[in-house]
């Protein structure tokens, strides 16, 4: 699929993210209700920077709290490519004007021993493929102005894609139970977010099921190695210059990034 409407809003949203400006909604851009047009502008943005050097470290979940579904108007999540430039130390700075809207939340991070390529995955498949899960900040961005979105138009924006930061302490899930996990997310001294395992898709197993059997169906899979960012276990916060992140995700230890204070965030 790669028809003018497709090339046009890949680009729109490309010139977005290089010039750091944010654009207007383009689900108007895309035959209503097309999921498939809105991810073969997410596809052909995600190729462009895969041949400029870049590579695929792993794949991010999102939507996956009701709240957000009913929303957006959606009954299931969406997915997007975590790309080698995303990532950000654990304790790191992201750059004034890196990103445009920036917001964070806190997610358990599974990181691929195996590689994960059957049809119809399953709990057990996960576990298998799994090496080990990390705690995880996700830093959400949107080239949509205001965030005004919809699915079509966070789809597209390669789900809201921005940067990742991971946790330093690999936890084999034979010693922790992800359903049951707490997380609490402070901005300095302020709780500001909060939630369960059961809060991602009833457990971040779950959502990432999900992502296989979604990867299958399109004829792509995950791989050894690739971080799998399985969904927000609580509300997101929006950030500014200055602020510090701390994600404390029981069983699994923490993960901070601090915004620098330097340059504007936009």
């Amino acid at each position: 699929m790669n028809s003018p409407a497709i090339r046009e809003t890949a680009d729109l949203l490309a010139e977005a993210e290089r010039s750091g400006k944010p654009v207007p909604p383009v689900r108007d851009r895309l035959p209503a209700h097309d999921v498939n047009a809105a991810y073969a502008v997410q596809r052909l943005n995600v190729e462009r920077k895969l041949a400029d050097g870049r590579r695929v470290v792993g794949r991010k979940i999102g939507l996956t709290s009701p709240a957000v579904q009913a929303q957006l108007g959606v009954d299931r999540p969406d997915f997007g490519a975590l790309l080698s430039d995303m990532v950000v130390p654990d304790g790191g700075t992201v750059p004034g004007g890196r990103l445009l809207q920036p917001k964070v939340e806190a997610e358990v991070a599974l990181v691929l021993g195996a590689d994960l390529d059957v049809t119809e995955p399953n709990v057990a498949d996960i576990i298998r493929a799994t090496d080990f899960a990390l705690p995880a900040l996700e830093i959400v961005d949107s080239r949509i102005a205001d965030w005004d979105i919809t699915f079509a138009d966070t789809v597209a924006d390669n789900a809201s894609c921005g940067l990742f930061v991971l946790g330093g302490t690999p936890v084999p899930l034979t010693g922790v139970d992800l359903r049951q996990v707490a997380m609490t997310l402070a901005r300095g001294e302020e709780q500001v977010s909060s939630g369960t395992g059961a809060d991602c898709l009833g457990g971040p197993l779950n959502a990432a099921v999900w992502l296989a059997g979604a990867l299958a169906e399109v004829g792509d899979s995950l791989k050894a190695g690739d971080v799998i960012l399985t969904g927000a276990l609580g509300p997101m916060v929006p950030a500014v210059p200055g602020d510090l992140f701390e994600a404390r995700i029981s069983g699994l230890g923490s993960v901070r990034v601090r915004f620098s204070s330097e340059g504007a965030v936009q």
